[in-house]
């Protein structure tokens, strides 16, 4: 197993998206294998404890972490109350566009194969932008996600290897990923996990999507490396 310091300290960064700045935490264990950037869902971010708690599981993998407010203060205010930008996939689609080529950019992240874990909202639009980026993503994780809202044209162009996994009593979000299953054409696999709701909230949930995620990016962020 990765050998890891368990009290990894995050950095801040402020990554440039046009005139604005998006907010992120990233962390680097010693000799990270890539780098996971996280999507959160509607009404979330950075700061998400479900999020966290499944970085600190990639992190003592051996595996780099960014998590980063997809919206602004202002956005995130606005939001509140009118709800209007969460369920903007285009925009988020675009955040993480943007944020993959800030890590990119970064000469100590050059050389990492990037994944993407998204949530709820957050998947459709971490899967759009592995479509849009063929080759240059991994691998993709979705947590009680709506892999719909990425579209069956979207869907059908990833071809990075991508996990969708659901809470057992999910019910209808199991069926919608059970549909966005079928129009993948790349490497893929829905594991559901049995008894757990939208939010994993039951005893023992959350920590078997930090396992499940953590060997799919294991897998195939190591795999990605080893034969470029």
């Amino acid at each position: 197993m990765h050998s890891v310091n368990t009290t990894l300290v995050p950095r801040e960064v402020r990554i440039p998206v046009g005139d604005l700045w998006l907010y992120g935490d990233l962390v680097m264990p010693s000799g990270f294998q890539g780098l996971v950037l996280f999507a959160h869902g509607s009404g979330s971010g950075r700061h998400s404890a479900r999020n966290r708690q499944v970085a600190q599981h990639l992190q003592h993998a051996g595996i780099a972490t960014l998590l980063f407010d997809l919206l602004t203060a202002q956005e995130e205010q606005i939001d509140l109350h009118t709800r209007e930008h969460r369920f903007n996939i285009p925009l988020l689609t675009r955040r993480m566009q943007d944020a993959t080529a800030w890590a990119a950019a970064q000469p100590e992240l050059q050389q990492a194969a990037i994944g993407y874990f998204g949530a709820s909202t957050g998947s459709a639009a971490a899967l759009i932008a592995a479509a849009r980026q063929g080759d240059q993503i991994a691998a993709v994780v979705s947590r009680g996600g709506r892999p719909d809202l990425a579209g069956p044209v979207a869907l059908a162009a990833v071809t990075a290897p991508t996990l969708l996994i659901v809470g057992g009593a999910d019910y209808g979000v199991i069926e919608l990923n059970q549909q966005a299953l079928e129009h993948l054409r790349c490497k893929k696999r829905l594991a559901i996990v049995p008894g757990a709701t939208h939010l994993f909230e039951e005893a023992g949930a959350l920590e078997q999507v930090a396992q499940l995620a953590s060997s799919w990016f294991t897998t195939h962020l190591t795999s990605l490396q080893y034969t470029t």
